[in-house]
């Protein structure tokens, strides 16, 4: 018979199987889409700073948000298509670059930090219950937006020449509270939909 232990075990573990055969692929590809099309809308809230090139946008708050609710890979891929409808010419990147000025101007390395974000949170999101309880999103949420901050201070220091400190000022510091808030507000939304237990 077995020990009360593990059945609990197997009543808190989640099983991503049954969720990926929930939605077919063309399903979940149109779910991206749609991943891509919230970036695309948050990025248009923009709070421009004196005091850095890099603009205070709602853009992290899709990132995290897709990358929980559509997985790892789904949740990059709607990253990747935001990205490549901007380098089409979508002028919905911050700051308003298109083409291949995007990838030249100072929000580059946040971009990039998207795709890395995306597929962290995805991943943290699908490895158990705990993983979709508020603590733990509150977790992989934190650990997203500063994946995010990271890639993005991380180009600034080595295209624009800054010492890790100024880099930091420039691209981290700015957006430290307000990055907070938008994970524990992509937490609390997430956790409270996502299934808990094993079907």
């Amino acid at each position: 018979m077995e020990s009360v232990v593990l059945k609990r075990s197997k009543l808190v573990r989640y099983d991503a199987s049954v969720e990926r055969r929930v939605f077919s692929a063309p399903m979940m590809t149109l779910f991206a889409v749609g991943g891509a099309l919230l970036t695309g809308a948050l990025s248009q809230i923009r709070l421009p700073l004196p005091f850095t090139p890099i603009p205070v946008t709602g853009q992290v708050l899709a990132v995290l948000l897709c990358g929980s609710l559509l997985g790892s890979g789904y949740g990059m891929l709607s990253q990747l298509l935001f990205i490549a409808a901007g380098l089409a010419g979508v002028p919905w990147l911050a700051g308003g670059h298109v083409g291949v000025a995007a990838l030249l101007a100072p929000t580059a390395g946040y971009l990039v930090g998207f795709l890395a974000a995306a597929y962290f949170v995805g991943h943290g999101t699908q490895a158990g219950a705990w993983g979709r309880s508020l603590q733990g999103q509150i977790v992989v949420m934190l650990g997203g937006a500063g994946i995010v901050l990271f890639c993005g201070a991380t180009y600034l220091m080595l295209t624009m020449g800054l010492s890790p400190w100024h880099a930091f000022v420039m691209g981290v510091l700015p957006f430290l509270a307000m990055d907070v808030v938008k994970a524990v507000m992509a937490a609390m939304l997430t956790s409270a939909v996502l299934p808990k237990y094993k079907r």
